[in-house]
């Protein structure tokens, strides 16, 4: 990883760079609203909320601690309250206290939460493969691979300077 210069003079992008990066840009907010719009239109769930709802069934026992799922899906526990809160109402999850840390909140996928997601995923993966797959070579998914390996090694955050 490259150590970023004096932060006083901008680090300008290069044409190579601002195609690349503006290119990138397009891919994280298209392909998402893709299968936002899939998920909605087929399943009536947010991608977040399919996103919870996998997470829960890949445990042995269908149960997560709030802040470990947060973590898992990437989100806060403010976010993951209110997506959690929604799954709640349509009878897919619940919440328990921890028996032994009661300050603990746990999610648990209910039957009916393991068959939305049964029900659900055909056509997500299938969206996923249109999306995405349908249109890389083999070599291009190892590299799609590598490439998020590579920016996700290290915590994602901006250094700030130590005189701000």
């Amino acid at each position: 990883m490259t150590e970023p210069a004096d932060l006083a003079v901008p680090r300008w992008l290069t044409d190579e760079q601002q195609h690349a990066w503006r290119r990138f840009i397009e891919v994280l907010i298209k392909v998402p609203a893709a299968l936002e719009a899939q998920l909605q239109r087929d399943a009536g769930l947010t991608h977040m909320g399919y996103i919870v709802l996998v997470r829960l069934s890949e445990q042995p026992d269908r149960r997560l601690s709030m802040s470990k799922l947060a973590k898992a899906v990437t989100a806060s526990l403010s976010r993951l309250s209110h997506v959690v809160a929604r799954l709640e109402g349509h009878g897919w999850v619940y919440r328990e206290r921890d028996p032994e840390d009661g300050r603990v909140q746990i999610a648990v996928l209910t039957d009916a939460g393991f068959e939305k997601i049964r029900e659900s995923a055909p056509g997500h993966v299938e969206a996923v493969q249109q999306l995405v797959f349908d249109r890389l070579s083999p070599a291009q998914v190892r590299q799609l691979a590598k490439l998020a390996d590579t920016l996700l090694e290290e915590p994602l955050e901006v250094r700030v300077p130590a005189d701000r």
